[in-house]
């Protein structure tokens, strides 16, 4: 049931890991494609959490706690990046 489980969970993280990146590159503005690797960050780490569950190698969790939080320091510096640039319109 596990491996069900896990197979229709990774199916579906890779349908939104594609979707993720054509929005990245679709994207109209910096924002957009900012927002959207802060999600495709999120969705590996889901990726990472699954694939640990499946194959029961939990130290993959450690890698997915530090991709978390080189995402969220990514995501703070270009909002950084981009505050004076709002300020100006």
């Amino acid at each position: 049931m596990i491996e069900l489980s896990t197979t229709i969970a990774m199916v579906l993280l890779g349908l939104a890991m594609a979707m993720t990146i054509i929005r990245i590159i679709v994207g109209p503005s910096l924002a957009d494609r900012i927002l959207g690797l802060d999600l495709l960050s999120t969705v590996s780490v889901a990726f990472i959490a699954v694939f640990a569950i499946r194959t029961g190698l939990y130290q993959n969790i450690d890698i997915a706690v530090a991709l978390t939080l080189l995402a969220f320091l990514s995501t703070a510096a270009f909002a950084r990046y981009l505050l004076p640039r709002w300020h100006r319109q």
